[in-house]
């Protein structure tokens, strides 16, 4: 797989789907499986496991690299880290299941262990209880 440019905005994954809350990247940007995971953690961890978390991206892109110190040529290097490709409108995070204080500030966290920058969204028919 070529490793391409990502141009445009987000076509799918652009609504909140499955929870009230949630975070949208504003800039175009590789996502690592490690960064994930380190944002789904902080989530989880300042949510104290109530409520629930969806994950929208999966890093179904293979960057290859080749060993420190080798020559040029020989092929392509092996597969060294999977991203996921995201464009500015996609939702990345969502959350549900808590308050909106709660939400905000574990989004919050989450968003620094990204790459990109984000903002916090509501689901259009969030009724403020």
């Amino acid at each position: 797989m070529q490793k391409g440019r990502v141009r445009g905005l987000a076509q799918r994954g652009s609504t909140i789907a499955y929870g009230s809350f949630g975070i949208k990247t504003l800039e175009v940007g590789f996502i690592t499986s490690r960064q994930i995971e380190a944002a789904r953690i902080a989530i989880n961890r300042y949510m104290k496991r109530e409520g629930q978390v969806w994950i929208r991206i999966f890093p179904d892109k293979p960057i290859t690299s080749k060993p420190a110190e080798v020559r040029m040529g020989k092929g392509k290097g092996a597969p060294s880290h999977w991203v996921a490709p995201v464009r500015p409108g996609r939702v990345m995070f969502e959350v549900d299941g808590v308050p909106m204080e709660t939400a905000i500030e574990a989004l919050r966290l989450g968003a620094q262990k990204l790459p990109v920058k984000c903002k916090f969204v509501v689901r259009p028919d969030y009724a403020h209880s």
